[in-house]
C-alpha cells in the first residue's frame, strides 16, 4: 500500500510538474511569436502578421497548463507530505517500543541478578550488539549511580542498589 502511494504522489509531482513546463513554454513561445520582425533597410515593407490561430492554440495551452498542472502538484505534494509525516510517526513508534523493551529487559535482569547486569548478559537478553548494550548501560549507571566492577579478564559488571 505505501509503495503505491509513494508511487502515485511521485508521478502525480512528475505530471504537475510537466503541464506547468508546458504552461511556461506556451507563455514564452507567444511572447516571441507576437515580437515585430526588423527587415533591416525595409521597414516600411515589413506587415504586421499574426497568426491567431497559433496565439489562441499557445494561450490556451498555457492556460490548460495552468489549470490542470497546479492542483496535480498540489495533490502530489499533500500525498508526499502525508508520507513523510507517517513515515516519522512510524519511526518514532517503533524507537518508543525497542526503548520501551530495552527498559523492560533491564529491569528484569536488575530484578533477577539483585542489581548485577554485565555487558554479555544485557547483550544477549536484549538481542543488542555488545557496543550497544555497552552504551545504554553506560546511559543508566550515569542515571541511577551505579557501582562498576572490572574483572581479571576485563569484563565490567554494574552493580545497582534495588
Amino acid at each position: 500500500m505505501k509503495t503505491a502511494e509513494k508511487l502515485a504522489a511521485g508521478w502525480l509531482l512528475t505530471l504537475g510538474f510537466m503541464f506547468l513546463t508546458l504552461s511556461v513554454s506556451a507563455a514564452l513561445e507567444k511572447k516571441s511569436a507576437t515580437k515585430p520582425i526588423a527587415l533591416g533597410n525595409n521597414e516600411y515593407l515589413a506587415k504586421e502578421y499574426l497568426n491567431r490561430d497559433a496565439l489562441y492554440l499557445l494561450d490556451t495551452t498555457a492556460r490548460n497548463g495552468i489549470i490542470f498542472g497546479i492542483p496535480t502538484m498540489v495533490l502530489g505534494s499533500w500525498m508526499s507530505l502525508g508520507l513523510y509525516r507517517q513515515s516519522k510517526y512510524e519511526k518514532k513508534a517503533l524507537q518508543q517500543q525497542l526503548s520501551d523493551r530495552l527498559q523492560s529487559t533491564f529491569y528484569q535482569m536488575l530484578h533477577e541478578n539483585q542489581g548485577r547486569v554485565t555487558v554479555l548478559g544485557f547483550a544477549m537478553n536484549s538481542q543488542l550488539p555488545a557496543a550497544d548494550a555497552r552504551q545504554y548501560l553506560d546511559l543508566k549507571a550515569k542515571e541511577f549511580n551505579a557501582n562498576f566492577q572490572v574483572t581479571e579478564e576485563g569484563a565490567v559488571s554494574y552493580h545497582f542498589d534495588i
